[in-house]
């Protein structure tokens, strides 16, 4: 039998462990813990790369020319869809009127400068390459040229307290902006490794890894988001641990042993009566 001196240092010891186990989680939840040592140098090199990224085959691009002289830049926009008295309730749009489909070869088919090579190019790029290719052949003036990406989504999944697709209108997301957006981590989520999966203009994938606790994920180039990224948060041990299950074979196996066990020891009262 114990004593009770070594039941109390027994229980002071599961408790120690307890409370210890409660600091140490709670070193993992707060995020950025040591951003006064990150360069600020070093924050803007990554802030000025916001919206910076390439285009793919597969993306829709809205592409507007403007000009002080209206009339003159009307073939080079697409015809707008224009709702009438027989599809205004209807959801079928027919996209193509309004945006331009980057192909399988990165070409989209452009009003009267036929077909252009955007594959790989940046947003900026494109507008200057359009313009160039406008003016002065085709207007006396330089048009204006602004180029969207319309299909800039984020898949987020994992331990986020509302995972699902972001949508960004703005052509561009950090990683921050779209943890704000999923409602943030569960507590049950590992923010010392955040996973980025993300597919390049060449089908190339590559995985980038996060550590929220520490604030120089910020400086990464990979914290720009950019179309179709995939974030994944993994949950954290006491998660793992508490969504552990007995395997149905296992359970059944269980059962039966416990079953034989109970008539065994029947047997053997009847037999010692």
């Amino acid at each position: 039998m114990l004593t009770d001196m070594k039941l109390h240092h027994l229980l002071m010891l599961a408790v120690a462990v307890v409370a210890l186990s409660a600091c140490n989680a709670g070193k993992d939840v707060p995020y950025m813990t040591n951003i006064d040592q990150v360069s600020p140098a070093a924050l803007s090199a990554v802030a000025s790369q916001a919206g910076d990224f390439s285009i793919r085959p597969g993306d829709l691009l809205s592409i507007n020319v403007s000009s002080s002289n209206a009339d003159a830049v009307q073939p080079f926009n697409k015809i707008q869809y224009i709702p009438t008295a027989t599809n205004v309730n209807s959801n079928m749009v027919d996209y193509s009127t309004i945006y331009y489909l980057v192909d399988d070869n990165g070409n989209i088919d452009f009003p009267v400068l036929g077909r252009l090579h955007v594959g790989g190019m940046t947003k900026n790029a494109i507008q200057d390459y359009i313009a160039s290719l406008i003016y002065p052949r085709y207007l006396t003036e330089r048009p204006g040229v602004e180029c969207r990406i319309e299909n800039f989504r984020v898949f987020c999944i994992g331990e986020f307290n509302k995972p699902g697709v972001i949508n960004a209108e703005n052509g561009r997301l950090n990683l921050v902006e779209a943890i704000a957006m999923c409602n943030d981590l569960t507590i049950m989520g590992r923010r010392d490794n955040i996973m980025l999966v993300r597919t390049d203009a060449t089908g190339q994938r590559t995985v980038t890894r996060f550590n929220l606790n520490d604030a120089n994920f910020l400086t990464k180039p990979e914290f720009n988001l950019q179309q179709n990224d995939i974030l994944y948060v993994e949950p954290n041990a006491s998660k793992a641990r508490s969504s552990w299950s007995v395997p149905p074979a296992v359970t059944f196996g269980i059962s039966l042993l416990g079953t034989a066990m109970s008539v065994i020891t029947f047997v053997l009262v009847l037999a010692d009566k």
